[in-house]
């Protein structure tokens, strides 16, 4: 049996007439047929059994076209709230699952109050858009936990540190999380809070098979990541390292991105784009019970994929179809 999961982030999925954040920024009804009409095409691509979307306003509209796609489940944790002034404009948005196995729980993902102390975050926090946590049972009986997520985006381009594959995560501490304690990046430090949360709820269910598709707003080597995944984060003392693993690093041989061969060696594919710089943002990670060295695992990847052809007329993508190329992975069970 093989399923295949994915994550989409939807860019302003808002049926007119509402409008998003302002209220000139809404689809006419043209526009929102021929978003609609590619974003059924993308799904019929993607061939996916259980995907996770970000930048859901409507999630009516999304339901619907989800289940014309064959996708009979469907859950939110969340509702778009609609401006106290202008009730057709939101200023929230949400994230979404559909799914064509039945979705039979949905649970609150709570925040870990420990980890705003440690982040030196101070006031009422809540996620920037609650995740998702829900229980799908496939038809071989096996349950899978799969959160969905959209964490803090830093929109006031603050200053934040890149890493690469060499850098340690003592190296990351060391240099960011100073600047939490002076706040020269609060989204970051929303981020790390909500990143944080997210590995101490799903640490608790560590001995199920569990999936998270999600769009970080980080990028690769980031210690979003190492907040999210590295038990070493949480606690220097471990020896135990990872919660969850890429799927990317479990797929060989891997799609790459190479569009000049005779001056660099062949990267990651972006899936976002800022000022003309590809991005790693949109991730699938899994539980060890997906990794082909464990003796109990229950699948394996045997297909990872970036869908991006829609990026290279314009790296940043286009209202009608998405800013963010969409990641597919496959799981082949025993």
């Amino acid at each position: 049996m093989k399923i295949r999961v994915g994550t989409f982030n939807l860019f302003q999925f808002a049926e007119p007439p509402y409008a998003w954040y302002t209220k000139k920024e809404k689809f006419t009804p043209k526009a929102w047929s021929l978003k609609t009409a590619w974003i059924k095409k993308q799904i019929q691509a993607m061939a996916c059994d259980i995907i996770g979307f970000q930048e859901v306003f409507s999630q009516e509209a999304l339901a619907t076209l989800v289940k014309e796609m064959g996708f009979e489940y469907f859950e939110t944790a969340d509702t778009a709230k609609l401006s106290q002034n202008n009730p057709k404009k939101y200023v929230t948005t949400t994230v979404a699952i559909a799914s064509k196995y039945p979705i039979t729980k949905t649970q609150k993902v709570r925040v870990h109050p420990p980890s705003l102390k440690e982040h030196h975050f101070q006031g009422r926090f809540r996620f920037s858009r609650l995740p998702i946590k829900a229980t799908i049972s496939l038809p071989n009986d096996q349950e899978l936990l799969v959160y969905v997520c959209h964490l803090k985006s830093n929109r006031t381009n603050a200053f934040e540190y890149s890493f690469n594959a060499t850098d340690t995560l003592e190296k990351k501490q060391a240099l960011v999380l100073p600047t939490l304690q002076d706040k020269h990046s609060v989204a970051l430090q929303q981020r790390l809070c909500e990143a944080s949360s997210l590995f101490f709820d799903m640490r608790k269910s560590k001995n199920r098979p569990t999936l998270l598709l999600c769009d970080l707003n980080d990028k690769a080597h980031s210690l979003t990541i190492e907040a999210l995944t590295n038990y070493r984060y949480h606690d220097p003392k471990r020896e135990e390292e990872s919660l969850l693993y890429d799927a990317y690093t479990q797929h060989t041989p891997k799609e790459v991105y190479n569009p000049h061969p005779e001056a660099k060696p062949p990267q990651r594919k972006p899936t976002s784009y800022f000022l003309g710089r590809g991005n790693i943002l949109d991730y699938i990670f899994l539980s060890r019970d997906f990794l082909p060295s464990e003796e109990q695992a229950i699948a394996q990847v045997s297909d990872y994929s970036v869908l991006d052809a829609h990026l290279h007329p314009n790296k940043d993508g286009s209202l009608l179809t998405s800013d963010h190329a969409q990641v597919v992975c496959e799981l082949s069970f025993e």
